[in-house]
């Protein structure tokens, strides 16, 4: 269920993998994702999440779109729910507020965890090649210290690494304008993008202190990864919760 799991004082986090879920193939079996797989699969598999993770927690989610919005969740929850769960449009997820979980899905995007070090507030983000450019990382992590004061500590998850992501070269030279530290070369010798390391230079940057979780999702038949099974991919997640 868990390709990494940990606590960090009052904050409990993890980056899920594909197994434990009921979803059968090419799904198979723990897909988080929004569609394209049964829906009564998705439900069970968010259902034996939450259940393992953090029973009786309220779950924010979103529907990701490549930008840059950050969402709060306050003591009244997002303007909306869908499949009982707190939602809304966004690629940034924080809340100060005790019993819920943060989730962002990714399958080869950046999935980043970030907490205060007291505890008083959390962040989740999804990050792709566009976010990286429009820089929600770096809007979440103000986000999270617009509600808390304090030493904040980042966790990267799984991604595709720059040794299996091409790009066209145009593609590369526009990324790696923003952010030098994506460019990258493939396994092949091509040109590439590492979202991951430019993720982690952003965070270092704004003095956030940052824990390497990740590896590479296309190379590793336990995780989803759109770039080596294209549209049956399904989707891992990125969870994180104030225990207290």
């Amino acid at each position: 269920m868990y390709a990494a799991r940990l606590t960090h004082g009052p904050v409990e986090l993890a980056f899920t993998d594909r197994h434990g879920g009921v979803s059968g193939a090419p799904y198979d079996s723990l897909n988080l994702a929004w569609a394209e797989d049964d829906p009564d699969a998705l439900a069970e598999n968010h259902r034996r999440l939450m259940a393992d993770f953090a029973p009786g927690d309220r779950l924010a989610e979103l529907s990701q779109v490549h930008g840059n919005t950050v969402s709060v969740i306050g003591p009244e929850g997002p303007s909306h729910a869908v499949h009982g769960h707190l939602h809304a449009v966004a690629d940034g997820v924080v809340t100060a507020e005790p019993g819920v979980t943060l989730m962002v899905r990714a399958a080869d995007c950046v999935p980043v965890l970030v907490a205060s070090d007291d505890g008083a507030a959390i962040g989740a983000a999804h990050c792709g090649r566009p976010g990286l450019v429009a820089g929600i990382v770096p809007a979440t992590v103000a986000a999270v210290r617009g509600l808390a004061a304090g030493p904040l500590t980042a966790w990267v998850g799984p991604y595709v690494c720059g040794a299996c992501y091409e790009v066209p070269p145009e593609m590369q030279d526009d990324v790696a304008a923003v952010e030098p530290a994506s460019r990258a070369t493939t396994s092949w010798g091509t040109p590439a993008l590492d979202v991951g390391a430019g993720v982690r230079a952003q965070l270092e940057r704004d003095g956030v202190r940052v824990v390497d979780l990740s590896r590479c999702t296309r190379e590793s038949a336990d995780l989803f990864s759109y770039r080596r099974d294209g549209g049956v991919s399904g989707r891992q997640a990125g969870i994180i919760r104030r225990s207290r």
